[in-house]
């Protein structure tokens, strides 16, 4: 038995808790949640069921990273596909009691160059960060990957993850800024610089405008302004360009990855640092410790007008560590197949389009006139259901405090 596997067997079961206000939140502003941990292998789908009670979604993917929410579409990063998973159902259509059906339809096979952030430009075409290379790049239909850019700091595009470049954010539907843990331009530098090397870019002008980051994620535009993670020190914030600096705004108690907004809130990922050197030796552990806290892992609901944590979604058991979240709108519960039964063969989906008229002398006897098509489900058990999905031979299970 692998070591992951043993981890994954011996590891306390898998919990899900949430504060008091979390499920009527999502249930007033009608959306649900997905995100990812690379670090189980899985794809999470949080929403609501019809008694009112929390649906928490799994499916199998091999180290699903990056994620971008579109209407009725995810894109999701695993270790060496990009993928396009689209909702068969259309509005007021149910299948087994979810409102989404996320289906993979498309893969784009990059090779395991460690896809980061994920996003579609105006031109609705996937962008996405290229760690291993340190470059941003795009899908192409003969090759891995086409470079699109590169930090100035980095001389060539050779597989040695120089600067661990990783977020990635649009602005008016172009990719504007990027985060790096360092400006290394050596294999594996960044590691040396994982404390305050780290800083964001503006791939436009090419110009370096935030530096002395500790290990940066999830750069996003909203609003008006670019928000960031500093996960080094457990702070959500944003770039004030006219003093040239980072502003915090709210502490978190973990290391921070992953970050979607909606109307006045912040979304973000928490994770345990792992007890290894990468994330070891970082002020959030000092912070933590003056504060008398302990990381966490789950995904908190900031307020952008007071900096408070209004909303939490806790995690406990094998799963410690989160990439990315993003939110799905207008999606009370929604649900997505995946690789290990035989589910995504037998479930079909037929699109509705209109039949042409024939006149009835020029129909062939052995072909005779089909009947309009409808959305017909062909289908199978869940690899994963409600209340019985399991990580190893532990249950999965929430709480609600």
């Amino acid at each position: 038995m692998s070591e992951s596997m043993t981890q994954a067997n011996t590891a306390p079961p898998l919990s899900f808790s949430c504060s008091r206000q979390f499920i009527p939140w999502l249930v007033q502003h009608q959306i649900s949640l997905a995100f990812t941990t690379y670090q189980t292998n899985r794809l999470f789908l949080v929403g609501i069921k019809p008694d009112g009670s929390l649906s928490i979604f799994e499916r199998l993917f091999q180290r699903p990273m990056g994620l971008f929410s579109q209407p009725n579409r995810l894109w999701m990063s695993t270790r060496f596909q990009l993928w396009q998973l689209d909702n068969a159902l259309t509005e007021g259509q149910f299948h087994k009691g979810y409102d989404q059906l996320y289906i993979p339809r498309i893969a784009y096979t990059t090779g395991d160059v460690d896809v980061h952030d994920v996003v579609v430009d105006e031109c609705d075409r996937p962008i996405f960060v290229n760690t291993l290379f340190s470059c941003v790049a795009t899908i192409s239909d003969r090759h891995s990957f086409i470079p699109l850019w590169q930090p100035p700091f980095i001389s060539q595009l050779v597989p040695e993850d120089r600067c661990h470049l990783n977020g990635l954010a649009l602005v008016d539907g172009k990719p504007r800024y990027v985060t790096a843990v360092s400006r290394s331009d050596v294999a594996a530098g960044w590691r040396q610089r994982r404390r305050d090397g780290g800083c964001v870019v503006d791939m436009q002008t090419n110009e370096v405008i935030l530096t002395n980051l500790s290990m940066p994620h999830s750069p996003r535009w909203y609003r008006g302004k670019l928000w960031l993670l500093n996960s080094g020190t457990g702070d959500f914030g944003y770039f004030d360009p006219v003093l040239g600096q980072f502003e915090p705004v709210t502490f978190c108690p973990g290391y921070l990855r992953g970050l979607t907004f909606h109307q006045d809130w912040a979304i973000v990922g928490l994770s345990k640092p792992r007890g290894e050197q990468t994330f070891s030796g970082l002020e959030l552990e000092d912070r933590l410790t003056a504060k008398d806290a302990i990381a966490q892992c789950g995904l908190l609901w900031i307020n952008l007008n007071t900096g408070i944590i209004d909303h939490w979604l806790q995690i406990d058991g094998v799963i410690s560590e989160l990439y990315d979240v993003q939110m799905i709108p207008n999606a009370l519960r929604p649900m997505a197949l995946g690789f290990m039964t035989d589910e995504i063969c037998q479930l079909i989906t037929l699109e509705q389009q209109p039949i042409p008229t024939i006149p009835p002398d020029q129909l062939h006897p052995l072909d005779p006139p089909q009947p309009s098509p409808n959305l017909t489900f062909l289908e199978d058990e869940l690899e994963r259901g409600e209340n019985q999905a399991s990580i190893g031979s532990n249950p999965l299970y929430w709480q609600d405090n």
